[in-house]
């Protein structure tokens, strides 16, 4: 059998990951971005829109329409920032407290699984792995 390459095996593992996700949330008339979007967003203080796309590690194109599509779904609102009159906090409703706590519940789940069936020595040394590589790219280490 042919050696995987690092980046193949992160790839098929993420790719599986967001499958099972997307999976389950399609049970709820969701998608894994959407769940993504309501666990982003504090569910106390709301989120400035125009952090909510940095902290999730999107383009603002992307994120527009997952929030127009939760804006119509009645799990988020828009209120003016009142520190910002320019900007925009989006708060989660009282529906979307409930599907963001669905969401994190099944975050813990699959965290648990995993955690149970690796061990913990394992999970903190692919923690160590991930942190490097996302340092060495970060850096401009490799290319």
């Amino acid at each position: 059998m042919k050696e995987k390459t690092i980046d193949y095996v992160l790839r098929t593992t993420w790719f599986a990951v967001q499958k099972m996700y997307n999976e389950e949330a399609a049970k709820f008339e969701a998608t894994m971005s959407t769940a993504f979007t309501l666990l982003s967003i504090d569910p106390k203080q709301g989120t400035p829109s125009t952090a909510l796309g940095p902290k999730m590690g999107m383009e603002s194109t992307s994120l527009s329409r997952i929030l127009k599509n939760l804006e119509e779904r009645a799990l988020i609102k828009r209120i003016p920032n009142p520190e910002d009159g320019r900007g925009v906090l989006i708060h989660l409703t009282e529906l979307g407290l409930e599907k963001r706590e669905d969401s994190r519940q099944r975050v813990f789940r699959f965290n648990d699984k995993v955690k149970s069936e690796i061990g913990i020595e394992k999970i903190n040394h692919f923690y160590d792995v991930s942190e490097t590589i996302l340092n060495l790219i970060n850096e401009n280490k490799i290319f």
